[in-house]
């Protein structure tokens, strides 16, 4: 029996799906088998009219597919190139169990491109599933920044038909292109960047303890929240900080296009991080992802490697706060429903805004606020401990002043947070330093004896938890980072201490 291989989904991973065909006697019949969605039903109408237009005459017997495993629930147009060619090629000797094919075919037998194709192999890239596979040709450009698969691009069905008989002789139809960026090179691992920043710090006026804060978040991927009134600059500088985050790997650049494909968006493979703003009035299922019958990816996963954004933190809703501790505190977001558990990645910058009481004017110096002691107060619990434990830097923002000025770019920001980046790097560290592990902030967060005093005197006067003197040594290490020093220094503990929670 003959096989084809093709691909489906699993949340955002691709599965292996063997497509098989068997031509039996019986009554004339074409079925599709094994857990099929409604979309690979109607490829039979197109993938008759597509062979009958290039002249295959279907024999008089009972034409049965079969996709399996066949308890995996099967979906998506890019299934007709595979079935047809098992029912054209049926009589053939060759073996194809080697190639994967895909492409959705129109009635006069043309192949077309379907934009979920890049998700789907650069899941199989990675899982070194896939070595050669049929795609749509004008899909070619986009699918060769994808490493390690040789690409054989098809106009037609007739095309892929003659690239399967012929499979000893053909070439692939286009060499692995590179990306384009300007890219600094350490351990042999590339690391790409670019200086396009659509919005510039250099709008910034005033603000200089939260664009120094900005600059340590970026630095070493920090949890950061902006507390001030409104119109200060909370949402300005959040919007900002991404386009001053550390260069990206080629793996990285190439999720978050999967992510953008899976949004149905043109992937663009620049070395600029995601950032994902949900409203406060989005439901959980829409920021941690979900579904009835199949797990769809949310905010949060659509976030991984880059920033999340949450203005008018305290509206969102408890249990969406709650929630978000998990992914926050593990890099990773696990949804379970009747018919599938899913785990996404979310190694994501979390970024908060909110104002210091319900009216906002509380921290205002020339406008009175309105708002109670109990209502100040329950705006406040809307945040939980857990919850803002897991900030590494809290900043109250600055009243804005008529003679605020420019201090820095986006340009020399980011040009500091590269130099940080490159820093650690050398020194032999995988991880930016937020994310650093138990075992890792021992080797790597060294404090000086001073810094060690300092550092303790904190922990019996403010009674900081585990978590919290965690956070205090990575924030140390990214500001040491930054003054490019090996071993973490007084100020940098007393600066790290600034930034914490009162």
């Amino acid at each position: 029996m003959k096989k084809i291989l093709c691909a489906t989904y699993e949340g955002i991973d691709a599965k292996v799906v063997y497509v098989e065909s068997t031509l039996t006697k019986g009554l004339p019949s074409f079925s599709v088998i094994g857990m099929t969605s409604i979309s690979i039903n109607e490829s039979k109408e197109r993938v008759k009219s597509a062979l009958l237009s290039n002249d295959f005459k279907f024999p008089p017997k009972r034409v049965t597919l079969s996709l399996s495993p066949s308890d995996l629930k099967k979906d998506g147009s890019h299934f007709d190139l595979s079935i047809a060619l098992m029912i054209a090629l049926n009589q053939e000797k060759d073996d194809f169990s080697e190639w994967f094919v895909f492409g959705e075919l129109g009635l006069d037998g043309s192949v077309k491109e379907n934009l979920l194709l890049y998700p789907l192999l650069l899941s199989l890239a990675n899982q070194q599933v896939v070595t050669k596979a049929i795609v749509p040709h004008e899909s070619l450009k986009k699918l060769s920044k994808i490493p390690n698969i040789e690409f054989y691009g098809v106009k037609n069905l007739e095309e892929a038909m003659g690239l399967l008989k012929n499979q000893n002789t053909v070439i692939p139809s286009i060499e692995q292109t590179n990306i384009e960026y300007p890219f600094y090179e350490i351990e042999k691992e590339k690391y790409y960047y670019t200086q396009e920043y659509l919005d510039d710090f250099s709008d910034v006026k005033g603000q200089e303890i939260a664009k120094r804060a900005a600059l340590i978040s970026s630095a070493g991927f920090h949890n950061i929240l902006f507390e001030g009134s409104p119109g200060c600059g909370k949402s300005m500088i959040a919007k900002r900080l991404r386009y001053i985050l550390p260069p990206m790997k080629s793996d990285e650049i190439l999720d978050v296009a999967k992510l953008q494909a899976l949004e149905l968006i043109e992937p663009e493979f620049k070395p600029h991080r995601n950032m994902r703003s949900p409203h406060h009035t989005s439901t959980l299922a829409s920021v941690f992802g979900g579904g009835s019958h199949k797990a769809q990816i949310g905010e949060v996963g659509l976030a991984h490697n880059g920033v999340l954004f949450f203005d008018e933190l305290p509206h969102f809703s408890k249990n969406i706060l709650e929630a978000l501790r998990e992914p926050m505190q593990d890099n990773r977001i696990r949804i379970s429903r009747v018919n599938s558990k899913v785990e996404y990645p979310s190694d994501f910058l979390f970024i908060g805004a909110m104002n210091p009481c319900p009216c906002g004017n509380l921290l205002n110096e020339h406008l009175e606020c309105r708002c109670s002691d109990l209502e100040i107060q329950r705006y406040k619990n809307r945040l939980s401990d857990p919850f803002l434990d897991r900030i590494d830097l809290n900043v109250v923002m600055q009243n804005v002043n008529g003679d605020d000025k420019v201090s820095v770019s986006s340009k020399e920001l980011h040009k500091k947070v590269v130099e940080a980046h490159i820093f650690a790097k050398n020194r032999g560290q995988d991880r930016f330093n937020a994310k650093l592990s138990d075992g890792d902030i021992e080797k790597f967060c060294i404090l000086d004896t001073q810094a060690h005093d300092v550092l303790d005197m904190a922990i019996s006067r403010f009674t900081l938890s585990f978590r919290s003197i965690k956070k205090i040594q990575k924030v140390g290490r990214t500001i040491a980072d930054l003054d490019a020093s090996e071993v973490i220094q007084k100020s940098h503990i007393l600066e790290a201490l600034s930034y914490r929670r009162r």
